[in-house]
């Protein structure tokens, strides 16, 4: 693993966190003692949450929902 002093991390932190977050991690050093690792943060992931609204939301069998009101909309002249 490649160890940087500061003023160089600062200079190319742009390309290092590239670096780490494509899985190459650094370590940052002050007058050659390490300090911090830099490594990428894992991927956080939500949670899906399919049928949260179960049994709240009722769709009926006919499925032309206010198609009279939206065929009216759509030809009448104004």
């Amino acid at each position: 693993m490649r160890s940087f002093n500061i003023h160089e991390a600062k200079t190319q932190l742009s390309r290092l966190v590239e670096q780490a977050a494509n899985g190459e991690p650094f370590i940052i050093a002050r007058a050659g003692k390490p300090l911090v690792k830099v490594v990428a943060l894992e991927a956080a992931t939500t949670p899906r949450r399919i049928g949260f609204m179960a049994g709240q939301i009722d769709v009926p069998d006919d499925d032309t929902m206010g198609g009279d009101e939206i065929e009216r909309r759509f030809t009448e002249r104004t």
